[in-house]
């Protein structure tokens, strides 16, 4: 454990630290036998000792009063932070574990950033959880930071706030909270560093694509692509690219899908993104069965992909597995296109529109195999199931489709 409970077990702490004898803290003003009463915890000292003590010790008296000094919190935090930023690969159960750490010094812990720093991945550790008491100690890092005037982490708290409600499919709400905090952000401090205006950018066009209010979305997702390439700041420059596919790919304009996917492969090489390639060619795949219906082309886009690059669906939010059983459909292979179906997750971090949409089409194609293959019922039960997921989405290609699929199976 980092922690020290007593003050005399800190003041013993810094003074063997600092390799110093009990005599040599002593000094002139106090006994070997009073300082060694003190640091075992059976003498109060008086503020003009402690006073003594902290300097000759090389400390504010702050640190020598506070229940937990600021080294131990440094301490913490560097191994905190390890943990909060690992793969779960690399640290299965990594929020128990951060959890488990910072307890001890919740209650202890009232000032400075290595504190509200801390309490804040305490805060988002329990959310991950779904233990309560997230949001009341996410509020009190929210203040410490405030009075330390860090912008940057007041904005990564509102947008995680936002988050939360984006999860649980409350766009308007997620909408409506990301908005508030940019602006009390704004309001605060007039200009804002780059990487949080790329933040605020990014996920307000996300959110306002979300509620289907793509005018406002593509505005706000220009605005932050130029300002990347005007700063050269490339932090976010990918996921608004992305966006941009997405819009383009709804519009059906091939001109600009074609350049921003371009854009994407460039970033790719520059920034060492390895799943740039692997995107690119979903959504080229995708394109091609959602709204081409070039079905026997995407196939072989399917296979050449899964030769070079494997099909893993297991970390990302699309699905090439999909894509395959939409091909084999359009090519009359009903069967194959069905245990292709069978083979699609849905991802916990799959909570957008476009994404949950596009993966909502799955049991509409599905009904349709069953259809051609004679089994009414099954096609009757898997299109209910897609008009009740996608009622709740924006209006979209993909909307229309599941609704006019519902209306032929249903007639």
């Amino acid at each position: 454990m980092f922690l020290l409970a007593t003050l005399g077990e800190r003041i013993r702490s810094l003074r063997k630290q600092r390799k110093m004898t009990l005599e040599a803290l002593a000094g002139e003003q106090l006994t070997k036998a009073m300082l060694s009463y003190i640091e075992n915890n059976k003498a109060n000292p008086s503020m003009e000792s402690l006073s003594y003590i902290a300097k000759r010790l090389g400390v504010e008296v702050s640190q020598l009063l506070e229940e937990v000094n600021l080294q131990e919190l440094r301490d913490l935090l560097i191994v905190v932070e390890k943990l909060f930023t690992a793969g779960f690969d690399e640290s299965k159960d990594k929020y128990v574990k951060i959890i488990d750490l910072i307890e001890p010094y919740v209650k202890k812990m009232s000032q400075g950033y290595e504190a509200a720093r801390l309490l804040e991945i305490y805060s988002r550790a329990l959310y991950y959880e779904k233990r309560d008491g997230w949001k009341l100690l996410m509020d009190k890092a929210a203040e410490m930071y405030e009075q330390l005037n860090l912008t940057s982490r007041l904005a990564a708290i509102g947008i995680f706030q936002s988050n939360v409600k984006f999860t649980k499919h409350d766009y308007e709400a997620s909408l409506a909270k990301l908005l508030e905090e940019r602006s009390k952000i704004e309001e605060r401090d007039g200009l804002i560093d780059p990487l949080t205006r790329l933040d605020f950018d990014y996920w307000e066009s996300l959110l306002h694509f979300a509620v289907g209010n793509s005018k406002e979305a593509i505005r706000v997702m220009n605005e932050g692509i130029e300002f990347s390439k005007e700063k050269q700041i490339f932090y976010r420059i990918a996921h608004l690219y992305q966006l941009a596919i997405f819009n383009a790919m709804m519009n059906e304009d091939e001109n600009s899908l074609k350049h921003y996917e371009q854009k994407i492969l460039q970033y790719g090489v520059f920034a060492e993104d390895k799943d740039a390639i692997p995107f690119i060619n979903f959504m080229t795949i995708h394109y091609l069965t959602s709204y081409k219906k070039a079905y026997e082309e995407a196939l072989e886009l399917i296979h050449a992909h899964h030769d070079e690059h494997g099909i893993d669906d297991s970390h990302t939010s699309y699905s090439f597995m999909e894509e395959k059983g939409k091909a084999l459909y359009g090519l009359g292979q009903y069967e194959e296109a069905l245990a292709c179906f069978e083979k699609v997750n849905f991802p916990d971090f799959a909570h957008h529109p476009f994404d949950l949409s596009i993966l909502y089409e799955k049991d509409a194609y599905a009904a349709l195999c069953h259809l051609a293959l004679g089994n009414e019922a099954e096609a009757y039960s898997l299109i209910e199931i897609a008009v009740e997921n996608i009622a709740g989405m924006p209006s979209s290609r993909y909307k229309d489709f599941i609704m006019e699929t519902y209306v032929r199976i249903r007639q």
